[in-house]
């Protein structure tokens, strides 16, 4: 029996725009807290140094620990546990970010809020996917994202207004950000009772396609090298891109803007990272991989502007900054599933989400380190690298592996 069949209120449109406006209440709360995440770690004595590793081993733990958190799901099925879990451990993080004058907890309390993206962000998208198999998959995981980027819109903004009527006060430019979080947790807990198990959305398989179903005896078709290769691009180009708590990190150190200023830059880079996703997503399924050559120019185009001390150079450079996020959250994997047979595809996004997740930790403490010791080497370094990673897609769209 179906959720349709026993008459439920929510249909799936409905779930995944309930479930949208979850996602968007709590981008409100993460991105707002991560728009100043380097003023504020510097207000309480970080360098550069602490600033790009601490930065760099969130989004290594929001990535890295999907490799544990997907499997995890699959084998106990308590999507919607490990969604809450995920959710309110972010949602307690970011207020009491605001409270601390401990670098140390300040530092822990960053990655905490990163680590609850990765404990709920398998579970959560396996729930939206019930839901997407009857709306249709694009156009359900499109309108859901679309309003993912309303929330990060917004709270940036609004952490830029309180610190602005408060004279910088952080304390309660996270405090606000409570509300927003626990208006999405009891959305997700009212979503839960009205939908105990959004499987039942989704058909059940024909029997021809149970007939198809791959024997006990038959062998799993191994990753194909191409796969690596592209790994090791994708690695090597975010090994060479700075986080934006290093890019706030020195606006900030160099007065270029005011602290109350940089969560309305970091709204613009998401706006940016919105267009850069469709434009850049458009292109792929036109004219294939050749578009991925835009993502190393653009992250060594970001140090070189982002890192001056001209304001205008250095909100252009923030903004390309976004458009390069927007590339890697959307065409990254896109190619992924182009390269892996689907039996193995599930295998393939857990290991690439750990190779992301190291190199962004490579990536923010390498940056932050060499903007402590010179920014002109700083240039010249991510030049270098992001040349490697046009090396390597060059060797790639050379054996035709990528097509």
């Amino acid at each position: 029996m179906t959720i349709r069949d026993r008459g439920a209120a929510l249909s799936p449109w409905r779930f995944i725009v309930v479930f949208g406006v979850v996602s968007l209440l709590m981008d409100f709360v993460y991105e707002g807290a991560r728009s100043i995440t380097g003023p504020l770690l510097a207000s309480l004595g970080a360098s550069a140094t602490v600033v790009g590793l601490v930065t760099g081993a969130g989004e290594a733990a929001a990535l890295g620990l999907r490799l544990v958190s997907g499997p995890l799901a699959d084998r106990t099925r308590r999507f919607w546990a490990l969604t809450i879990a995920g959710y309110a451990l972010t949602a307690v993080s970011v207020p009491v970010l605001g409270l601390t004058g401990v670098l140390w907890v300040a530092c822990a309390l960053v990655v905490a809020e990163r680590v609850g993206k990765a404990v709920r962000s398998p579970a959560k998208d396996t729930l939206l996917s019930h839901a997407t198999a009857t709306t249709g998959r694009g156009r359900g995981f499109a309108v859901h994202e679309a309003m993912d980027q309303i929330g990060a819109l917004i709270g940036p903004l609004t952490v830029a207004g309180v610190l602005a009527a408060t004279a910088g006060g952080y304390g309660p430019a996270l405090g606000v950000l409570a509300v927003p979080g626990a208006a999405a947790l009891a959305l997700l807990f009212w979503l839960r009772a009205r939908v105990p198990d959004p499987a039942e959305y989704e058909p059940a398989p024909a029997p021809p396609a149970e007939d198809a179903a791959p024997r006990g005896g038959e062998a799993v078709p191994a990753l194909p090298r191409s796969y690596f290769v592209y790994a090791a691009f994708t690695a090597v180009t975010m090994t060479g891109f700075a986080t934006f708590g290093v890019l706030s990190f020195h606006l900030v150190r160099r007065h270029l803007l005011a602290a109350d200023l940089v969560p309305v830059l970091y709204a613009g880079a998401m706006a940016a990272d919105a267009v850069s996703a469709l434009a850049t997503g458009w292109l792929y399924d036109r004219v294939g991989p050749r578009v991925l050559a835009v993502l190393p120019v653009l992250s060594a185009a970001v140090p070189a502007l982002a890192f001056t001390d001209s304001v205008a150079l250095a909100v252009a450079g923030a903004l390309l900054w976004g458009m390069a996020v927007g590339i890697q959250e959307s065409t990254l994997r896109a190619v992924v599933a182009d390269l892996v047979p689907s039996r193995r595809r599930a295998t393939a996004y857990g290991i690439f989400a750990g190779v992301l997740g190291v190199a962004a930790l490579a990536g923010g403490a390498l940056t932050g380190a060499l903007y402590d010791r010179s920014v002109t080497l700083l240039v010249a370094v991510v030049a270098a690298i992001q040349a490697a990673a046009l090396v390597l897609l060059a060797v790639l769209r050379g054996r035709n592996a990528l097509r």
